[in-house]
């Protein structure tokens, strides 16, 4: 990942990319659950996540296990969207995918899978378990806002 000079610590990056984010203010708030295991990359999401204001993000959690523990403790306030990493030490993509696909209680949570990955195999493997979509990590964390905006697209088209 590139350090890209203090992005998101300062007005100056906010201001450039508050006109393309007016319209998307008044859109409907999608409630997400991300499931990410490196401190870096949920530090990189949640200033992506915030500057869109497309998504209320209801917890942020390190693996599969943990994303268990979340759900088994807020029943009356479950998520829409699940974005989960692909690879984790304890429960990993894979297996949440499988998890939320086979308990009825979930069974209106779409599963999105992020990872660094664009192998198709790996894609194709996400898809057949049941996740509603996959969407390759951008290279830098300058770009989460476009990845957050493809993710809210995708969520969109799925309705």
């Amino acid at each position: 990942r590139q350090n890209m000079g203090g992005i998101g610590t300062g007005t100056r990056h906010h201001i450039l990319l508050y006109p393309a984010l007016k319209k998307v203010r008044s859109m409907k708030k999608i409630k997400i659950v991300i499931v990410e295991n490196d401190d870096d990359e949920q530090s990189f999401m949640k200033i992506g996540f915030n500057i869109s204001g497309l998504f209320d993000v209801l917890a942020m959690v390190k693996n599969g296990n943990q994303l268990e523990d979340w759900l088994n403790n807020n029943k009356e306030h479950l998520p829409e969207v699940i974005l989960s990493d692909l690879n984790m030490p304890g429960k990993n993509g894979y297996d949440i995918i499988k998890e939320i696909r086979t308990n009825p209680d979930y069974k209106d949570i779409r599963v999105v899978i992020t990872s660094t990955s664009s192998t198709k195999s790996i894609i194709d493997k996400c898809i057949n378990l049941g996740a509603a979509s996959y969407i390759v990590k951008p290279d830098t964390f300058i770009n989460y806002l476009p990845f957050v905006k493809q993710l809210y697209n995708d969520i969109i088209q799925l309705n």
